[in-house]
């Protein structure tokens, strides 16, 4: 499936705080003083390890942000697979700007594109099995929508974007509601024809209410692979299954084998490692 472009819209926001917040009062003193006003470079960005890549726009956008002449041309977009040594993208225009958005451009493309590599991994893992692979909403604050985007650059799905996506009655929930019965019963009375409402369960027995319940989607937290397999069974297509919990590349493909639909991952977003990029840059003359 084409992964869609992110509407300027809702990326000149972020990138242009990540700017603000990096050249503070003064801007690029550093470039400023060494490097004359009329300097021309040529930019190339490239991944130094291999990986899925993500969150090339934003970094295009960093470097027009700072310097309208600045051009960019994306060489591999989001959702490429790339080797050490691979362009991703290229930049020319006036030195001073190309060296005061770097960091943000790189920042950006290395913490998206960890997050795409790593969904990558997962999605590959399961490759045997139907589950798909979601990240969920542990993601860092005022960046979620690109760490969405970057998860769906690597091959998985969206969990919910908010709290107001959809019902997910967490355990939490259902302690202070009185039990599984009576939050169903009262998110069914609550949700618009429209809302999906999805509630956690950690045993079979609970399972057996939440199903009883009407609940859409069953989360079946932190059950080792046979108790899903059972899980799976007992729900027999009356609901969504999705799995939670531990999920690494050492226990995916366990997961999967239950028959679940969904597998998802905090650590997608929250624990990601970077894929290392780095700009190279060769002055051009004035």
């Amino acid at each position: 499936m084409e992964l869609p472009e992110i509407p300027r819209l809702q990326l000149e926001p972020v990138v242009r705080a990540a700017l603000a917040e990096d050249l503070g009062r003064a801007g690029d003193i550093t470039s400023d003083a060494v490097i004359p006003a009329d300097t021309m470079m040529e930019g190339v960005i490239r991944s130094r390890e291999s990986g899925c890549i993500a969150g090339v726009a934003a970094a295009a956008l960093a470097f027009t942000l700072v310097d309208d002449a600045v051009r960019v041309e994306i060489v591999h977009p989001d959702g490429s697979v790339v080797e050490p040594g691979t362009m991703v993208l290229s930049v020319n225009g006036p030195a001073r700007a190309i060296l005061a958005a770097e960091r943000v451009a790189l920042n950006l493309l290395c913490h998206l594109s960890g997050i795409a590599t790593a969904t990558a991994q997962l999605v590959e893992a399961v490759a045997d099995y139907p589950a798909r692979i979601a990240c969920t909403r542990k993601t860092t604050p005022g960046l979620r929508f690109l760490e969405k985007h970057a998860v769906r650059a690597g091959g998985g799905v969206n969990h919910r974007f908010g709290l107001d996506d959809a019902m997910l009655i967490k355990d939490n929930h259902i302690a202070v509601a009185g039990g599984i019965e009576p939050a169903l019963a009262r998110a069914r009375n609550a949700a618009g024809h429209l809302v999906k409402i999805e509630i956690e369960v950690d045993t079979l027995d609970q399972l057996d209410e939440a199903l009883a319940g009407g609940a859409d989607v069953v989360l079946l937290d932190n059950m080792d692979p046979a108790t899903l397999a059972a899980a799976v069974r007992r729900v027999d297509g009356r609901a969504v299954t999705e799995a939670s919990g531990r999920v690494s590349r050492d226990t995916v493909a366990a997961m999967a084998a239950s028959g679940v639909n969904i597998i998802s991952a905090g650590a997608l977003t929250h624990s990601a490692p970077i894929l290392d990029l780095g700009l190279d840059t060769e002055p051009t003359g004035t």
